[in-house]
């Protein structure tokens, strides 16, 4: 008698995108039977069907049961190795495989510094444990395949005969996830490691935090660090002075740009034994608090003699933004003698505010920043890549404000998030309409290169807010329209984002200040003004005004509309030279990340600069 088997299953990313073109192979392994290989189709999936009689040599079993292994490969991700049993004949047996980018995510823990920190507490198990006696030896030989050996095949066949025999060993269990995680089974790492964590959540004496600490790192891979921080929190209260877990719920903290939290939890990770990266990233985190003074004492003591110029990325960044800090203070602390009038749009009125209604007091203002912050961070959470056809005009200006000079010019501008970013933002990329990258031609006539409107809203975000002072001003028409005015300073001591500004060898930080006009109703921003938070006479640079008016944009194929810079008008005084840029958006477009490369290879670009560059040094 002949019985079927359905092998079927689907290939997906971490965000559950399909993944097209993924290698399958698919090898059983409780019977003889030929190793079978095809590729998932455009849904990401992928079926077969065996049948015992005429495909197969030998059964060992009388009973109806297959197992499988499935080896998963694709191009820019890495190995899936999963063992399936393949069910009852005639019932489809879904595979669901989750693959893994191959690119390195410095922000978190990587996989290989996970498993050595939790492997080694968990290959000494006993009858305490709910280790059996039976089960002992299956365990070691399990361990030794998985840590010695690197045999996935038998090591996940001995330590799921552990856990099918000892079923309240959640240790035995923990490892079993741990193996399946390192071989590439992300979705059976997850299953079994949550199954670990729930056998100890029922047990009043919880014994083992490993499981939750597990679950909180593959949050942070996804991320989510902010569920990641309820596992390593879990994980603490079995074990208060766990390293791994209080590291690891400070990075959390310091993903979501929470910098007090993170530098108390690093701190206390340091104080229990945490090595040099727990050090480092509380040096982030001091850094976001704006202690500086601190931040240097951490990252000496990193360092501990080493030469800065040999350290990695990471710690040169940490370095070069100290450094950038105390030119920050050296420069803002400087008076400005030729400025006569200097704009505070906090404390002093602006022509813009003629019609202004002013405010009686500020009690609206929590609320306003309160749903101006929810409507930001939806739109930096929810935004896709975009493209729209983008009309710049260029002028050099007279001191009687008339152009004396003009360049006229068309560009495809990209808006893309980046595969592995964190927190709010994406990048911006302005390409030829030729499908080149490209930067504005006039810039070698002497005029300047503008950008990053897109995101300029930013420094209304959560995260963000609290490094920027706000102030409400009143309600004034715009267009015909109900606003609320805010007027905003970034707080240069703590401000996380800012520009830059280059001329010749010199290059300064910028800060803004401004004005935003907010729809009472919508709590959507529909224009903003920046200007210089201070005048940089050391690159001469007196004035720098941003004017954004923004406008409701409806995709193709998206539900959600989003506000994005319709017109922007940008004017320079730079090195006596007043300078204009005018900027109108349209056409905009949806694209996915494989179409990238429709407008060129934007991937290998550099991001187009987020302030204007001095006509002499474009960047």
């Amino acid at each position: 008698m002949q019985r079927q088997f359905l092998v079927a299953g689907r290939v997906t990313t971490l965000a559950g995108a399909a993944v097209v073109g993924a290698k399958v192979e698919v090898k059983p392994l409780t019977v003889f039977g030929e190793t079978r290989h095809f590729k998932t189709d455009l849904m990401g999936e992928f079926r077969t069907v065996y049948t015992v009689g005429a495909d197969f040599t030998n059964v060992y079993s009388p009973s109806a049961e297959i197992k499988v292994a499935l080896t998963i490969t694709k191009e820019g991700f890495l190995k899936a190795y999963v063992i399936a049993d393949a069910g009852v004949p005639g019932k489809a047996y879904m595979a669901s495989v989750a693959l893994r980018s191959t690119e390195e995510d410095p922000e978190v823990l990587s996989q290989a510094e996970l498993v050595s920190a939790i492997a080694p507490r968990l290959k000494s198990l006993g009858p305490a444990d709910g280790l059996s006696a039976k089960g002992e030896k299956d365990f070691v030989r399990g361990i030794d395949e998985f840590l010695e050996k690197g045999r996935p095949e038998q090591a996940l066949s001995f330590l799921g005969k552990v856990t099918d025999r000892d079923k309240t060993c959640a240790a035995c269990r923990t490892m079993l996830g741990l193996a399946e995680l390192n071989f590439g089974d992300w979705n059976g790492a997850n299953r079994d490691v949550t199954e670990a964590a729930l056998t100890l959540r029922a047990k009043t004496d919880h014994g083992h935090p490993e499981p939750f600490v597990i679950l909180g790192v593959m949050e942070t891979w996804r991320h989510e660090p902010e569920k990641g921080g309820g596992f390593f929190l879990e994980a603490l209260k079995i074990a208060p002075q766990d390293v791994l877990a209080l590291q690891e719920l400070g990075r959390s903290q310091l993903l979501l740009a929470n910098w007090g939290p993170a530098g108390d939890y690093l701190g206390k990770a340091i104080a229990a034994g945490a090595g040099p990266e727990a050090r480092l990233m509380r040096v982030k985190a001091l850094l976001g608090q704006g202690q500086f003074d601190e931040a240097t004492k951490d990252l000496t003591l990193y360092l501990d003699g080493r030469d800065i110029k040999t350290m990695p990325l990471p710690v040169r960044m940490a370095w070069t933004r100290i450094q950038d800090k105390k030119k920050t203070e050296a420069t803002y602390a400087k008076a400005s003698p030729e400025i006569e009038e200097p704009i505070d749009y906090l404390r002093l009125t602006t022509p813009e505010l003629k019609d202004l209604e002013p405010a009686g007091d500020q009690k609206p203002l929590k609320d306003i920043l309160e749903g101006v912050g929810k409507n930001v961070a939806e739109f930096f959470k929810n935004f896709p890549n975009t493209s729209s056809l983008e009309e710049i005009h260029q002028e050099q200006l007279g001191r009687n404000g008339k152009a004396h000079k003009m360049e006229q010019s068309h560009y495809r501008y990209l808006c893309a998030t980046p595969a592995e970013a964190w927190g709010p933002g994406f990048d911006e990329y302005r390409m030829n309409v030729e499908k080149d990258q490209g930067l504005p031609s006039g810039l070698k006539e002497g005029f300047m290169l503008t950008a990053g409107f897109a995101s300029a809203q930013i420094l209304f975000h959560p995260v963000y807010q609290p490094q920027a002072t706000f102030r409400y001003l009143g309600r004034q028409k715009l267009n015909g329209r109900d606003t609320w005015v805010v007027a905003f300073a970034q707080r240069p001591a703590t401000a996380q984002n800012h520009g830059i500004f280059r001329s010749g060898e010199v290059e300064l930080v910028t800060f803004l200040q401004g004005l935003a006009w907010v729809d009472p109703q919508t709590y959507q921003i529909v224009r903003l003004r920046s200007d210089l938070l201070k005048p940089l006479p050391e690159v001469r640079l007196k004035r720098q005004t941003t004017d954004i008016e923004f406008a409701e944009v409806h995709f193709n194929r998206l539900q959600e509309a989003f506000w994005l810079p319709e017109k922007v008008s940008v004017t320079v005084d730079w090195n006596r030279h007043l300078l204009r840029n005018e900027h109108q958006y349209s056409e905009f477009k949806v694209f996915s990340v494989d179409s990238r490369q429709r407008f060129g290879k934007v991937n290998a670009s550099t991001p187009v600069a987020k302030e204007p560059s001095g006509p002499e040094s474009p960047q």
